[in-house]
């Protein structure tokens, strides 16, 4: 085994082993009242370690890696169909794999502060924070095997335990109401997606004949079958990436813990289902039927979200609902046939949210409260925060020279391109499509990100009894470091070896396949950057032309009756709930009605009858001799009737 195949491997064996250990910890130690207790110490030791060590070898494996690598041994045949144990690694897993340990790192270091306390005063401690911490490790090592898996079972194993650990990490804080309800709807809206996903994986294994990518790449696929199994990935992509129609789990599982809403928005959840497709790009590349749809349902998501995102009061939903518009920037990408764009606007995707997130968190813990009305005024007495989320927002809006504006302006050069001169697989209307709304994206995101940034940290506090300040420094630490990518990340498109990562990849051997990503700049600096800056520049004046008018207001009251209908997302979350889980609910309760009253009750019936014949039968059995000779004569005449009718037919 050769050492960069060494390093694929210990990958997400490191964080899951650390997972394993903190789960056989008590929920709370001798000491855990003060918060100090020896099973909390173990916890943070082994969560910390685990992301360490995953953030050491990938940071080893993207230095080491010269050319692309596999290697896989055969686990199980069933019949001709092979699943194969294995790797397969190349630049962007290498990158991908840093993101999400690095996020998982400060995410980890961060909760220790941030669960320093029990969720709801400041006395308890939060005795459940071992399984928590050791939930976060087997959520980092499941997006780890996604990432670096050269097959596509493997695939499967990571994606649906990121699933289950994202139902019990939103759930952590069972004594809030929304939270348990949040992680059911996160775990059943992401599972409707997860069986279109792994009907499409066995209907793409039937027809290789084995479930290694590389070979399932290689094979060649009818176009019914390429069609069908790519719509059918679909619908496991816009569950895990939260796309529209599957979109609606996202905004709800803000009732987890911060820290963990930074996780799954940067780094791990959200992310799986856009690296899946760039993985798997060959397949949809060669069906332009799935790309039509894939960038109807991007441009869709793209300004649903965005437009969510400016009617929000609480701060964690307005990043929620940003997360969901980024993520259609990121499809859209690769609807116009361009993963280098999409993977380059993942990777700032990560630095950025998680950053906003962590920062939000700080927010959240200074005052008590996730709700901009009641902020404002922050940026005198919390200036690290501030500046922090600045930079996160410059990133987020897409101003130069911030992380988001080069890996942003990527997307809108792939798309406008695809527009112009048809480049790319989809046809041409498509990248109109993604391209008009990645525009109209930029001043919407310029406009909320502003409104965000006035209601917080300008003004006067809303909140007179609140002495807010800067967080200790478990709290600031991860957060400064996340502020370093957010703000320089976007300047590595220049060099060539960054840009080489992300793309067109040589055949290891005969039997290996690269990932075929086109050859491109990551980098586009035409004179048509300056559309989406005089759009930046118009959605962030309009917000503060309104914001100016009057400190005190929001300036989304200039929304005015469309402002509800933002706030509720267009009531695709009703209209799914009457569509949807009505009728579901209504079939099951019908289900059980019919079990319980027409099988138990034929099965009951059946029991009582046979009792009561019985009974019946015993009563006269019982009886006098006079009644029982009536009885037996009875009988016997039944029984002579019954013989001579039968024996006249």
């Amino acid at each position: 085994m050769s050492t960069t195949t060494l390093l694929g491997v210990l990958l997400p064996v490191v964080p899951l082993v650390a997972g394993l250990g903190g789960l056989l910890l008590p929920p709370a130690g001798p000491g855990a009242s003060d918060g100090r207790g020896a099973a909390r110490r173990a916890a943070v030791a082994l969560g910390v370690a685990g992301a360490a060590g995953a953030l050491v070898l990938a940071v080893a494996l993207l230095v080491t890696l010269e050319a692309p690598a596999e290697s896989s041994t055969t686990w199980i045949r069933f019949g001709d169909l092979t699943v194969t144990l294995g790797v397969r690694l190349d630049g962007a897993a290498a990158l991908v794999a840093v993101a999400v340990a690095a996020v998982a790192l400060a995410v980890q270091v961060y909760s220790v502060g941030y669960l320093a306390r029990g969720p709801h005063d400041d006395t308890d401690v939060d005795h459940r924070y071992p399984p928590y911490a050791a939930q976060i490790s087997l959520f980092t090592a499941a997006m780890l095997l996604v990432v670096v898996s050269g097959d596509l079972i493997m695939l499967l194993v990571g994606w649906e335990v990121m699933g289950i650990c994202s139902y019990l990490l939103i759930a952590h804080d069972r004594r809030l109401p929304q939270a348990p309800a949040a992680a059911q709807k996160a775990f059943l809206v992401t599972r409707v997606g997860d069986v279109g996903f792994l009907l499409g994986i066995a209907l793409l294994g039937v027809s290789a004949g084995s479930f290694r990518i590389a070979e399932v790449l290689a094979h060649d696929h009818g176009t019914t079958t390429l069609t069908a199994a790519g719509l059918l990935l679909l619908a496991g992509v816009a569950g895990k990436s939260a796309q529209f129609p599957l979109h609606t789990w996202l905004p709800d599982a803000m009732a987890g813990p911060t820290p963990i809403s930074a996780l799954i928005h940067a780094a791990t959840m959200v992310a799986a289902g856009v690296y899946a497709l760039t993985r798997l790009w060959p397949l949809f590349q060669a069906t332009p039927t799935v790309l039509a749809v894939l960038g109807v349902m991007a441009s869709v998501t793209l300004l649903l979200g965005a437009l969510a995102a400016t009617a929000q009061d609480d701060l964690k939903r307005v990043l929620a609902w940003s997360t969901v518009s980024q993520l259609g920037y990121m499809t859209g990408a690769l609807a116009v046939g361009s993963p280098p764009a999409a993977l380059f606007h993942l990777l700032t995707h990560a630095a950025f949210k998680a950053l906003l997130f962590l920062a939000a968190g700080v927010v959240i813990h200074a005052l008590g409260t996730a709700a901009m009305s009641r902020m404002g005024g922050l940026r005198h007495t919390m200036p690290v925060t501030f500046w922090c989320t600045l930079i996160g927002l410059g990133a987020l809006a897409g101003v130069p020279p911030l992380s988001g504006f080069w890996s942003k302006e990527g997307v809108l050069a792939a798309a406008e391109e695809a527009a112009l001169h048809g480049e790319g697989s989809a046809p041409a209307w498509v990248g109109w499509l993604v391209w008009l709304a990645g525009l109209v994206g930029v001043a919407v995101t310029a406009w909320y990100a502003t409104r965000l940034l006035l209601r917080t940290f300008f003004g006067a506090l809303r909140t007179p009894s609140a002495h807010p300040h800067d967080p200790p420094a478990l709290l600031r630490w991860p957060v400064l470091a996340l502020t370093v990518p957010a703000a320089l990340l976007g300047l590595a498109g220049f060099p060539g070896w960054f840009a080489t990562q992300l793309q067109r990849t040589t055949p290891v051997d005969a039997e290996g396949v690269s990932d075929l990503l086109p050859p491109e700049g990551l980098i586009h600096l035409t004179p048509t950057v300056l559309l989406p800056l005089a759009l930046l520049l118009l959605g962030a004046g309009l917000a503060w032309a309104g914001w100016r008018r009057d400190t005190a207001a929001d300036p989304a009251a200039a929304l005015g009756p469309l402002r509800p209908v933002f706030a509720r997302a267009f009531r695709l979350d009703e209209a799914q709930h009457t569509l949807v889980v009505r009728p579901t609910a209504a079939l099951g309760r019908a289900a059980r009605v019919a079990d319980e009253r027409v099988v138990d009750g034929a099965v009951t019936g059946t029991g009582r009858g046979a009792a009561a014949l019985g009974g019946g039968l015993a009563t006269l059995h019982r009886s006098a001799l006079p009644r029982a000779v009536a009885a037996v004569l009875g009988g016997a005449l039944l029984i002579a009737l019954a013989v001579t009718l039968i024996g006249a037919m």
